[in-house]
């Protein structure tokens, strides 16, 4: 039994997106390697709330900083994963609450007539996004990757239909 739940587990995630995070911070210029593993260490694993998320001098931008550098990347990785019209967008969007959840909005803008798209709505309190060990953020990261990679296949589906439809009438 025992290796059927370790089986399951590791179906959930296919990356190790703590790597890709990393990397992402990296290339983006955002830090050098070894201050994005330690940014990363010590935001998602630790203690809970995470203390340095409540800090009294910059909390909003803090959270949003977090929040944007979890979500982009993921958001990246499932663009990158199909193959986006001429002039389409994907943009991440936070909405920060220090007492409540915040909000992660990830929208698909369409390349031709700029009509847009939610995607993924996230809600969730920043400062307890702390995982136990890598298994829990690759699964968290997984399960969201997939969420938007799923719905920008329909949505860039939907795009091509309603164009389609507009040049024949």
């Amino acid at each position: 039994m025992a290796k059927k739940t370790t089986a399951v587990r590791k179906q959930g995630a296919t990356r190790n997106w703590i790597a890709y995070l990393c990397e992402s911070l990296v290339t983006s210029g955002v830090m050098p390697t070894w201050e994005a593993a330690t940014y990363l260490t010590e935001n998602l694993f630790g203690e809970k709330p995470n203390p340095r998320l409540l800090s009294t001098t910059n909390a909003h931008e803090v959270t949003s900083q977090f929040l944007q550098r979890l979500y982009h990347p993921l958001v990246e990785a499932a663009s990158r994963d199909i193959t986006l019209p001429d002039g389409a967008m994907l943009h991440v969007f936070t909405d920060i609450s220090l007492t409540g959840k915040s909000a992660v909005l990830v929208v698909y803008v369409s390349g031709n007539n700029h009509q847009h798209q939610l995607l993924m709505l996230d809600a969730a309190k920043a400062w307890e996004l702390v995982f136990t060990d890598s298994e829990d953020v690759n699964r968290w990261a997984e399960e969201r990757y997939r969420w938007v990679k799923s719905a920008l296949t329909a949505a860039i589906g939907r795009t091509a239909r309603n164009t389609v439809l507009a040049e024949v009438s």
